[in-house]
């Protein structure tokens, strides 16, 4: 009567010597879901992510990534446009989810936030998994606050911005592609005033700008001029960028534009989507942000105008040669609220699902699309076909913004044939690389900064517009200037430089 339950037994003992076996090799493998990470199995994870196109991405692929990594997405995607009022609407209701993306300009509003204890600080944990343990350490000491570091990044690299212009209208008025200022004015000035569309119109104009100085045409204009990036650092002592010569001459240039009428007369109440749309259109021929942007902009062109047809710019010389800003390497960070993830355990589960998406399977997944369908795959490297780029457009680069260090993740496969608007923007940022301006106080630290650089530059906002349109002279910009430092200006010059005198 005993061997019938010894064979019961061992067959029992069998399944579990089987089951271990898969376990174990799940455990061994580098695409592992993210109940085998730190913290166990995750149900739902709720995050506020920015949304950069016109449409949140294919829910086949976020259906696909819920799937591998066994979580339940409820992401809350807002347009980039007016992100940074949302996200700051959440922080002072408190109504914060679990994970919170921070746009790198936007990293100074929530620094005393920080501070106070809402989000916890991930930095010791990182070792526990095996992808995010090898996130960049350079990276995280740009991102940390207080030396101690809080949020995953997502990468960027130091600067993409450049020239998005109309080569049909280049060539219909026989021009070349500008290399100075010089050359930059007199094609806008043709493509306002020649005719480049050749509708026998006066419909166009050289430039489109947007209210933004940053990511609009003013900064990098800026920098083609030579102006600093944010600060200048002159024998241990900081000079803000708009008390330089070069920040006057950029403002001078962008003055003659509008009085000549070769830029949108409402640029500075414009909305990036409205500029985006005058662009299209081809209300405007030259488009200065970033250079990535320019094969979404010719899809949205051609469906308009199939002759529309785009190249990029990246090297304007001026005074002092080449010259294009930059900012440090991440776009931004997901924080992770203690309100919201009550335990270490959960935080610990949160993070696992950032680490999985990671891994070879999710990170392509969300980097490429599925093969078949958004692209090919031959002898382990992708092929993007131009006739597949607005399917990815659509229903997979939205998902870029979910990406942890995609450009230092080596699980994602390398790109044999990309679009050649795509490979011109990426050769053309890499190019930027050996003529960046840098932000000398990105490492510093200045609480008063921290505290009014909302109100501060709000002051140096309105006096560059006013220049610009004419309702300031030059001594009324002064006079502003003044007024920043008075306000708090002073104070963060101290700062910043008894920051560097203690490094």
């Amino acid at each position: 009567m005993s061997r019938p339950r010894l064979r019961k037994n061992g067959a029992r003992y069998c399944c579990l010597l089987v089951l271990l076996a898969v376990i174990l090799l799940s455990a061994c493998s580098g695409e592992a879901s993210v109940q085998s990470r730190p913290g166990g199995e995750v149900s739902s994870i709720s995050i506020l992510a920015p949304l950069h196109f016109p449409q949140t991405p294919s829910k086949d692929i976020v259906a696909e990534i819920e799937k591998l990594t066994g979580v339940k997405l409820d992401i809350t995607w807002v347009p980039e446009g007016v992100y940074t009022d949302k996200m700051n609407t959440a922080l002072t209701t408190n109504s914060l989810g679990k994970v919170t993306f921070v746009k790198f300009t936007d990293s100074n509003l929530v620094k005393n936030v920080i501070r106070s204890g809402a989000f916890w600080e991930i930095g010791p944990y990182l070792q526990d998994f095996p992808n995010l343990k090898q996130l960049d350490a350079s990276i995280l000491k740009q991102s940390a606050v207080d030396g101690k570091v809080y949020g995953l990044y997502t990468e960027r690299p130091s600067s993409r911005q450049g020239i998005i212009i109309r080569k049909d209208w280049l060539d219909r008025l026989h021009l070349n592609k500008p290399q100075t200022l010089d050359e930059l004015y007199e094609v806008m000035k043709q493509f306002t005033y020649n005719d480049p569309d050749g509708n026998g119109k006066a419909d166009t104009l050289g430039l489109v700008d947007r209210n933004d100085l940053v990511y609009g045409v003013f900064k990098t204009l800026s920098s083609y001029f030579g102006t600093p990036n944010n600060w200048k650092l002159v024998n241990g002592r900081f000079i803000p960028e708009f008390e330089t010569p070069e920040y006057m001459d950029t403002m001078n240039f962008m003055r003659k534009l509008y009085k000549e009428k070769i830029i949108n007369q409402d640029f500075a109440l414009t909305s990036k989507e409205v500029q985006r749309d005058q662009f299209i259109r081809g209300t405007a021929g030259i488009f200065i942000g970033s250079m990535t942007d320019a094969k979404r902009l010719s899809i949205e062109a051609q469906a308009i105008n199939p002759r529309a047809e785009l190249t990029l710019i990246n090297r304007i010389k001026g005074p002092q040669g080449y010259k294009v800003w930059s900012i440090p390497n991440y776009n931004g960070l997901y924080l992770f609220s203690k309100k919201a993830i009550a335990t270490e355990q959960e935080l610990k589960r949160v993070l696992g699902f950032f680490d999985r998406t990671m891994d070879k399977d999710v990170a392509n997944l969300m980097m490429y699309g599925i093969e078949g369908r958004h692209y090919k795959l031959k002898d382990g490297k992708v092929i993007l076909p131009d006739e597949t780029s607005q399917l990815r457009v659509y229903e997979v680069n939205p998902l870029y913004s979910l990406m942890i260090a995609d450009i230092g993740n080596k699980n994602i496969m390398g790109v044999a044939q990309k679009e050649q608007l795509t490979a011109l923007a990426d050769q053309l940022s890499e190019d930027n690389e050996q003529f960046l301006v840098d932000d000398p106080t990105v490492s510093l630290s200045s609480t008063t900064f921290d505290e009014k650089n909302t109100e501060l530059s709000a002051i140096i906002m309105d006096a560059t517009y006013n220049y610009i349109l004419g309702n300031l002279t030059a001594e009324g910009f002064r006079v502003e200037v003044e007024k920043w430092r008075a306000g708090g200006g002073d104070l963060i010059i101290q700062e910043y430089g008894e920051a560097e005198a203690g490094k």
